[in-house]
Formats: C-alpha cells, structure tokens, sequence
C-alpha cells in the first residue's frame, strides 16, 4: 500500500514538475487552429487600417455610390497562401451618415497580390 502510494505522489511531482505554470491572465493551451481565423491582435496597425482604406476605394471602383473611409474597428485573420483579413470598417456616406461594412480582402505580399473578396453592409 506504501509503494503505491509513493508511486502516485512521484508521478504527480513529476507531473507538476513538467507542466508550465499558468500565471493570472496569462493564456493557456491552444488558442486557434492552425489556418483558422483568429482576431487581428492591433487593429490600430497603420497595415490594417491601410487596408481597410484600400477595400473600401476598390468597392468604389465597381459601385455607384460615394463611401468615405474613417477606419477599420475589428477584424479577424487567416493564414493561407497570403492573409485573408475580414474588416469590419467605418464609413461615411455622402450625407455623412455613418455605417458599418465588412471586405474580406486577401493579400499575398510575396507576390504583392491584394484583392477584394468582398464587401458589404455589417449587420
């Protein structure tokens, strides 16, 4: 009974011993699956916002309305063969009403191809 007690106690120190010390507020284990969407960390990042500035002058090259680009306010991101970006942005339209938009824009800067995926209103 002694031994397996001991046994039990060595194999959780041991246990303990290997495992890492989660600290508070810190992260723990796996956040994303690998190639899935995962929140863009800084969406004030001057690429970010760039991009969202970009998405909304490209729909405008295919719309017949006048948008005005104030900023992206979130966004999540996947890495494939390049990035995919969904943005949600802030825009003004030519009464300065203010809406909210979602692109998805895919950018490879190896091959510094960006192109729009889509774009619409966000609900």
């Amino acid at each position: 009974m002694r031994a397996c007690t001991f046994l039990v106690v060595a194999a959780a120190m041991i246990y303990a011993i290997a495992t890492p010390a989660t600290g508070c507020g810190e992260s723990y284990g796996t956040t994303s699956i690998e190639g899935g969407w995962e929140l863009i960390p800084n969406i004030n990042d001057q690429h970010i916002q760039d991009l969202g500035s970009w998405a909304v002058l490209e729909f405008l090259k295919h719309a017949n309305c006048v948008l005005k680009f104030n900023k992206v306010v979130s966004g999540k991101e996947q890495v494939v063969s390049g990035m995919n970006y969904e943005l949600i942005i802030d825009a003004s339209d030519a009464s300065g009403k203010l809406g909210t938009y979602k692109a998805e824009v895919y950018e490879q800067e190896r091959t510094k191809t960006r192109k729009l995926v889509s774009f619409s209103k966000a609900n």
